[in-house]
């Protein structure tokens, strides 16, 4: 049985097609999935990069991506009222609701939820404090070890070679992305595609630096 870490940020509407699609995606694979809430922020600020929503032009593509792509995938999207919005209270509400920080599937859908259908303001503070009590979390979303817990997932992403959500890390390999589902699939069934392109492709030199 494999063991794949989904690092994802509610904040991600790619993130949320992706979690909708897993279980289709995996469906008679032997795994354990452990779900491990990180602030796609962070991750930015370490690599020097503006979020696809930061950027003109890619920001209109990429809402008109996501809700093209939830039509084809039958899952129920609507863009919040603004995007992006500040994540940190759902990440860490995600993170109180378990002792080890790795909330279960039924949390991350619950926020997932929350954000990406109704198309209310995702951080909204009287509908925070509403799922924060139909979540009923383990631990207060304030307390230091919360805090702490959120940070350490995102900074032991980004030692994995994490750069974006959602990633799958499965073994030592990295899949980045919503299209990055049926490459994962293909490496679980074995596909020896695995055992000489895959780091062949990474062997590849750099050209130009800016």
């Amino acid at each position: 049985m494999k063991t794949i870490t989904c690092y994802l940020d509610f904040i991600s509407p790619y993130a949320y097609l992706a979690f909708e699609s897993l279980p289709k995606s995996l469906m008679g694979v032997s795994h354990r999935m452990t779900y491990k809430p990180v602030l796609f922020a962070a991750m930015l600020k370490h690599h020097g990069q503006l979020g696809p929503a930061e950027i003109a032009g890619k920001r209109e593509w990429t809402y008109r991506q996501v809700l093209w792509q939830a039509k084809q995938l039958g899952v129920t999207l609507a863009m919040p009222q603004s995007h992006p919005f500040n994540p940190l209270a759902l990440l860490r509400l995600a993170v109180a609701c378990s002792a080890d920080g790795e909330p279960n599937r039924y949390v991350c859908e619950t926020i997932f939820k929350h954000v990406w259908q109704g198309g209310a303001a995702a951080d909204d503070v009287a509908r925070l404090q509403t799922l924060t009590q139909q979540l009923v979390p383990q631990r207060s979303v304030d307390a230091p070890d919360v805090k702490d817990q959120l940070k350490a997932n995102t900074e032991a992403a980004i030692a994995r070679g994490v750069f974006g959500v959602p990633t799958f890390y499965v073994d030592d390999k990295v899949f980045w992305g919503l299209d990055a589902l049926p490459m994962m699939r293909a490496y679980l069934d074995g596909d020896p595609w695995f055992d000489t392109v895959w780091d062949a492709a990474a062997s590849t030199q750099q050209g130009v630096k800016r």
